[in-house]
């Protein structure tokens, strides 16, 4: 059974797609800690982040990166935070958070509610 994740590089589901390549795939997170809040996936579905091959793994980090410099040149932050957590869904993920302080990349904090229009409004800038 395949993930939303799964669900999503398929166009089964919409998303505010930020990149895309043959093998990834970045795109904002619906239930973000911050505007500009990406995950950056594998198009393969892989569980664990580590169980990704190696070349496929260092591939994921060299598109995370350039999705990183998008974010950060087009949203007002100090830096893009990065975390691999890992048991929200079942597909390996990456968060891509802009972030001014640490509490800012804190899973536990309220999410912001954001419209569809407001994450297509935040996608449009960060493609700019």
């Amino acid at each position: 059974m395949g993930t939303i994740f799964s669900k999503i590089i398929a166009g089964e589901l919409p998303c505010h797609k930020i990149d895309e390549n043959e093998h990834f795939l970045a795109f904002l997170d619906i239930s973000p800690l911050a505007k500009g809040h990406t995950l950056v996936i594998p198009k393969k579905e892989t569980d664990y982040i580590f169980d990704i091959a190696d070349q496929e793994y260092a591939d994921l980090w060299v598109f995370a990166k350039k999705v990183a410099k998008k974010i950060k040149a087009n949203i007002e932050c100090t830096r893009i935070g990065v975390a691999v957590i890992g048991l929200e869904v079942a597909h390996a993920h990456i968060h891509l958070v802009p972030i001014n302080r640490v509490s800012d990349i804190d899973f536990s904090r309220e999410k912001l509610q954001l419209t569809n229009d407001d994450l297509a409004e935040i996608a449009k800038r960060i493609n700019a």
